[in-house]
């Protein structure tokens, strides 16, 4: 097994905002573990010969026409903000944004 650490864990629950459980960081320690013996495991996979992936996208975007459709297809305001958790005039209400630089 990797040597994750505790403190490691901790380092990246601060960084990313997340209060962990002391059970929690011991759950992602492991976990975290696995990922990087895995990723070490593959290091040792034999690549001779095998060409470089660069793009999934090499031959192009696949775009689709934008077609109207009738109105009984679309979705009306309701329906679009039906489970938004704070919707007003037909449109979803966000906190307010400003960057301060």
């Amino acid at each position: 097994m990797s040597k994750i650490t505790t403190e490691d864990v901790e380092k990246i629950a601060l960084l990313s905002r997340l209060k962990l459980t002391e059970g929690e960081v011991e759950m992602f320690r492991g976990q975290l573990g696995d990922i990087i013996d895995y990723i070490e495991m593959l290091s040792e996979v034999d690549i001779e010969g095998v060409e470089p992936f660069i793009n999934a996208a090499s031959e192009g975007n696949v775009f689709r026409n934008d077609i109207l459709r009738d109105d009984d297809e679309n979705l009306s305001n309701e329906q679009a903000t039906q489970n938004a958790p704070q919707k007003g005039d037909g449109f979803f209400k966000v906190p307010a944004t400003i960057a301060t630089n």
